[in-house]
């Protein structure tokens, strides 16, 4: 649930914000009194959301393969359309505010809008959408408990980018319009960035630009960076929302009870409320991009080995100490002078897994449990539990072994064969 809501989120924010913006400074008029491109934005925004899913539906059956192929010339239309984007939010006064005179260039403005939209949409959802395809894991039922968990998580990042959008649009009401327009043109720039360095790490990777020293270092570190650049375009509506406390608190208010004082009550209550609300879903969207981000790319680490009992041939854990069906790892050193490790889980009734703490496929990189799963640390697949003991797949190296005197008996001379799955 965590990893599909901090994929979701930041996957999300960028389109969200852009449209959050452009409605706000290039809003004008009402009903009939509104400019034929007023609807031009919300069309981008469907027009990228409907490539973003073909795209995503060529790339889960490998029609594209290649994805420069289409990444480039959408990487170099990005960098182009914000450009315009910075152009529009630059001029946006202007234009709004005597828009009936020049009708033209409210129409053009909403067109460079709606394209940014568009091309920052398809940039972003695919990935996004792909997650769907992680709901269920190989093997599951289609219906269960994690599967409803994973799709919680989505469905929460993508309310929780458009809600953190809808929070940030309330300041417009309160702030002055510059300090607004100063965080959208911020916004927008960081977008810029953001495709300009993917653009150009592209471009050194298929070899059309050859970067070294300083200049590659800076291209690398922007890489890398993009997760800071998505919250950087959610912080810098901190503008505005420093821009409403003054506003609220310079507001006069004497306490009498007439128009103008219950008009400016009214304002200072609104001017708070949005500023508090603004600042409270910046510090949810830092938490969840830190905190909740390096929580759930956490490197999962293997429990230490516990104690058992050791003869020359004959290595012996009792039951009492397995049968809580939880996974244990135990480690021995063959007589080549290899440390081995291997598991044991108690499956059901009497029966036991009992295998090494590597696979065939993925080496020794061991199994953890989590959540009732015993996962291969590895490549991440969750391993059946019926299937512990038995060769195959991604399971555990099956370990020959008895049971006797309350006890699991394994041969050393068994551990001693199979030590060349823990040598590199």
């Amino acid at each position: 649930m965590l990893e599909q809501f901090v994929t979701v989120l930041p996957g999300t924010l960028a389109p969200a914000l852009l449209v959050m913006v452009f409605s706000v400074l290039l809003r004008v008029g009402e009903g009939r009194d509104r400019p034929r491109s007023s609807s031009w934005r919300l069309i981008g925004l469907g027009v990228g959301v409907l490539g973003a899913l073909v795209f995503a539906l060529l790339r889960a059956t490998v029609i594209i393969n290649r994805r420069t192929m289409v990444n480039y010339p959408t990487l170099v239309a990005c960098v182009l359309a914000d450009l315009a984007a910075i152009a529009v939010v630059l001029v946006a006064d202007r234009l709004v505010s005597d828009w009936h005179r020049h009708p033209w260039a409210m129409d053009l403005a909403n067109a460079l809008a709606a394209l940014a939209i568009a091309l920052t949409t398809f940039r972003a959802l695919p990935d996004v959408i792909l997650q769907l395809t992680a709901f269920v894991e190989p093997g599951e039922p289609v219906l269960t408990s994690a599967m409803l968990l994973r799709a919680l998580g989505f469905l929460l990042g993508l309310a929780a980018a458009v809600t953190v959008a809808a929070i940030l649009r309330t300041m417009h009401t309160s702030c002055p319009r510059i300090a607004f327009r100063l965080a959208a043109l911020l916004m927008v720039v960081l977008l810029l960035v953001r495709h300009g360095v993917a653009l150009v790490a592209l471009m050194q990777t298929t070899g059309l630009v050859l970067l070294h020293g300083w200049a590659f270092r800076i291209m690398a570190l922007g890489y890398n960076a993009d997760l800071i650049l998505v919250l950087a375009q959610v912080l810098v509506f901190i503008i505005p929302v420093l821009a409403c406390l003054v506003a609220g608190w310079r507001m006069p208010v004497t306490g009498a009870s007439t128009a103008d004082d219950r008009s400016h009550r009214a304002f200072r209550r609104r001017a708070l409320a949005s500023a508090v609300w603004s600042l409270v879903a910046m510090i949810g969207v830092t938490l969840a991009l830190t905190v909740g981000t390096a929580k759930a790319h956490q490197v999962p680490v293997l429990s230490p080995p516990e104690k058992y009992s050791l003869t020359s041939d004959t290595a012996t854990i009792r039951f009492s100490q397995v049968e809580d069906g939880h996974l244990h790892r135990f480690s021995y050193r063959a007589k080549d002078g290899t440390e081995m490790r291997f598991i044991i889980i108690r499956k059901n009734g009497a029966a036991y897994g009992v295998g090494l703490d590597a696979c065939d496929n993925c080496g020794d990189a061991g199994y953890y449990e989590k959540d009732g799963k015993i996962i291969c640390k590895k490549c991440d697949v969750a391993i059946n539990l019926a299937t512990i003991g038995f060769k195959g797949g991604c399971n555990p190296v099956p370990l020959p072994y008895k049971t006797g005197r309350g006890a699991i008996l394994i041969s050393t001379a068994d551990l001693d064969a199979l030590s060349s799955h823990f040598k590199s």
